[in-house]
């Protein structure tokens, strides 16, 4: 079989290899991958910016999604010829996190599913919504299980609230999808009008060009009559914190999700004090969690948004599509 990994790190180290097909064994799946979605994480795995102590080489690309066509011994529950996608962590089943269910997480602390055919443990695997393609399902794993959790669990959304996405990437635009199902008011920042009207046509209320715009913490409180968001997806790392603190509500929650930015000047964590403020890390999710996600997503035919697909050979060329910024909701591989 074909598979990429990662010798050393950059987009331009990527290998794409010949190795043996797997053999699974007690307890484990053997999956023909049909597609795989690439999040930033995998952008910042191959270029060494995620952990630059990780060992080599790795497959890289936590999300997948393909067709089971043998399994070992003691499988009770997956059958072959199902359609299935990875959890992103192999061992977070259900419950709270924890360091020990934390480890395990797909091409990172180990190999991921860029590859042809990929051996994963039954409890890893969940079944994937029969309506999606195979280059929809492979969105799902980590951007659609993030995106729930933070509209769903940590924000606690409802039909009348406001959410707060930023940019238009894998899981603002998942959030914008999820809060809109939930009869919320969704506001949006973009350094690109284009973006924000294409963001439009999924439902998003209204929009501003933070380039245009920088204040959009002050746009954001006008917006809702000075009241501020519910809830704010915040995607953009250090350099839009202070900002998403000063979007949300008395009360309201700052799902902080990305690193994308960076900046010089201190947090300052009297406002999150003063407005009760409610910061919670959110780090994908369980597969308790993708489950009820997928039922949600069958229930309202949910199409998640692929913005671009590649051939299995172009995988450095889709990264690049990442580092540049320029796609609106996922970018896809596909391999089969």
């Amino acid at each position: 079989m074909k598979l990429w990994h990662i010798p050393a790190f950059g987009i331009d180290k990527l290998e794409l290899i010949e190795a043996p097909r797997p053999k699974p064994e007690a307890g484990e799946v053997l999956v023909k991958i049909h597609a795989v979605s690439l999040n930033y994480r995998d952008l910042m795995v191959t270029l060494g910016q995620y952990n630059p102590k990780m060992a080599l080489p790795r497959i890289p690309a936590s999300d997948g999604a393909g067709e089971v066509i043998e399994i070992g011994p003691g499988i009770g529950r997956i059958k072959p010829g199902q359609r299935v996608a990875g959890i992103f962590m192999q061992k977070w089943l259900e419950g709270r996190p924890s360091a020990q269910k934390q480890h395990g997480a797909l091409g990172g602390d180990i190999d991921g599913m860029l590859a042809e055919y990929v051996v994963l443990s039954e409890s890893g695997l969940v079944p994937v919504p029969d309506h999606l393609t195979w280059e929809e399902a492979a969105t799902l794993p980590c951007a659609g299980v993030t995106a729930w959790n933070a509209v769903v669990h940590a924000g606690k959304i409802k039909s009348g609230d406001t959410v707060v996405i930023q940019g238009t990437g894998g899981v603002s635009i998942f959030a914008l999808q999820f809060a809109k199902a939930l009869g919320a008011r969704v506001l949006g920042t973009s350094s690109s009008n284009e973006k924000l009207d294409r963001a439009r046509t999924l439902g998003l209320d209204a929009g501003v060009n933070y380039k245009q715009t920088q204040d959009w913490a002050k746009w954001v409180i006008e917006q809702t009559n000075g009241e501020g968001a519910d809830l704010v997806v915040e995607v953009g790392g250090a350099g839009t914190f202070m900002p998403s603190l000063k979007a949300v509500r008395v009360g309201g929650t700052v799902a902080q999700i990305g690193v994308l930015s960076q900046t010089s000047e201190p947090v300052n964590v009297v406002p999150i004090l003063h407005k009760q403020i409610h910061v919670q890390g959110i780090y994908v999710g369980s597969r308790a969690d993708f489950l009820e996600m997928n039922r949600a997503i069958s229930q309202i035919q949910l199409k998640p948004v692929v913005d671009e697909v590649f051939t299995f050979d172009r995988a450095p060329q889709a990264l690049e599509r990442m580092q540049s910024g320029a796609h609106f909701g996922k970018l896809v591989i596909r391999v089969a």
